[in-house]
């Protein structure tokens, strides 16, 4: 047993969070968050570019598998760039004001012999999108809602009201100062290590120095943590839990294609690399073929949604052709860690165990003076 009085308020048994990642819902499907929940810790869907029907239908599937808290993560950017209200519409716009990108996009689509198909939903991650996804959060009365990007501050009111708890995501001391101020329940501290959007501090200086700057306001530590000894050391750190995602891809509950779980479990953590070819956002994932091919094209990257539209139009590309090694693969350093793919339960027992035979090591080679 792992276990703290922050666990106690917030209705788990071990302090551990799955992190609620995106990638079109595959990395964190209700069956993997619910075996995380049924574990002890607290799973969370991440339902970023999901319809607001397709979010519901997922809630719903989480509670039938569990009776366990759970979250839903959602990103609420502070700056998209001026777009269209929908995805033919802000291609046009791509190929009137960007046309290089958009012959760039189309000329890796014929290198690697792609067929030419789009998505068809026309959704644009933009503000009103992230509006109409948390009125779904709030009617299914969801527990804990993370903002996995931006300020949840003017949902306060409104889940204070009905005992949800909000989490915010933070790179740097400044940002989990703001989230503080805006009143969040915890707040996590995502080292640079991370996968997904993140910052530039690593996570060894950043975790202690965000606990400082925001008690006694709960600090989820995240970037880097794979093992129980990253538990231990987040937890020394002065964190009250922590925030994995990267160790979870390759849950067998997770649906992410064999050739991105595979990636993650090959490679050391050299290949994990910061960019923004995918989003327009700075986001840590596996470093192939296409990333290197965009690092030698010479272009900068587009803003949010453009950017984002511009490559997820490739992604169905590569989804058609079953082009798997081609995938959005988002994946931190810790990846370095992962060795096998396996049940979520298992991860969850290693991590427990391994954080709990690392105490009672410290406690037998350690030899500590008390007054």
């Amino acid at each position: 047993m792992l276990h703290n009085s922050f666990c106690d308020a917030w209705g788990i048994e071990v302090p551990i969070f799955l992190a609620g990642m995106g990638v079109g819902g595959r990395a964190t499907p209700p069956a993997l968050v619910a075996a995380v929940s049924q574990a002890g810790g607290l799973g969370v869907l991440g339902c970023s570019g999901l319809s607001p029907e397709e979010t519901r239908r997922r809630i719903r599937a989480v509670r039938t598998l569990t009776d366990k808290p759970f979250g839903v993560d959602l990103l609420l950017p502070a700056r998209i760039a001026d777009a269209p209200p929908t995805r033919t519409a802000v291609r046009d716009e791509i190929r009137a004001r960007f046309p290089k990108h958009a012959d760039f996009v189309q000329e890796l689509i014929r290198r690697y012999g792609l067929p030419d198909v789009k998505p068809a939903d026309e959704t644009v991650v933009n503000i009103d999108y992230a509006k109409a996804v948390l009125e779904v959060i709030f009617d299914e009365r969801v527990p804990v809602f993370a903002a996995g990007l931006g300020d949840p501050d003017f949902l306060l009111e409104r889940a204070r009201a009905q005992g949800m708890k909000l989490i915010g995501l933070s790179g740097s001391v400044r940002n989990a100062a703001r989230q503080k101020k805006s009143g969040v329940d915890a707040i996590v501290a995502q080292g640079t290590e991370a996968g997904g959007h993140t910052g530039t501090v690593a996570s060894l200086p950043l975790i202690p120095q965000v606990v400082d700057a925001v008690s006694p306001t709960p600090v989820l530590a995240a970037g880097g943590i794979a093992d129980g000894r990253g538990i231990v050391a987040a937890l020394a750190l002065g964190a009250q839990a922590v925030w994995i995602g990267t160790a979870f891809l390759v849950a067998d509950e997770g649906q992410l294609f064999d050739a991105c779980k595979d990636q993650i479990v090959a490679s050391d953590s050299e290949a994990f690399r910061i960019s923004k070819i995918w989003t327009g956002k700075t986001v840590r994932a596996y470093h192939g073929e296409i990333a290197q091919a965009w690092a030698e094209s010479g272009l900068p990257t587009l803003e949010t949604p453009h950017q984002r539209i511009l490559m997820e139009d490739f992604l169905a590309a590569a989804l058609a052709a079953r082009r798997h090694d081609l995938f959005y693969n988002i994946a931190g350093q810790a990846g370095g860690l992962v060795r096998a793919r396996r049940p979520a339960k298992d991860i969850m027992a290693d991590l427990v165990d391994g954080a709990v035979e690392q105490l009672r090591r410290l406690q037998r080679d350690l030899v500590v003076s008390l007054p």
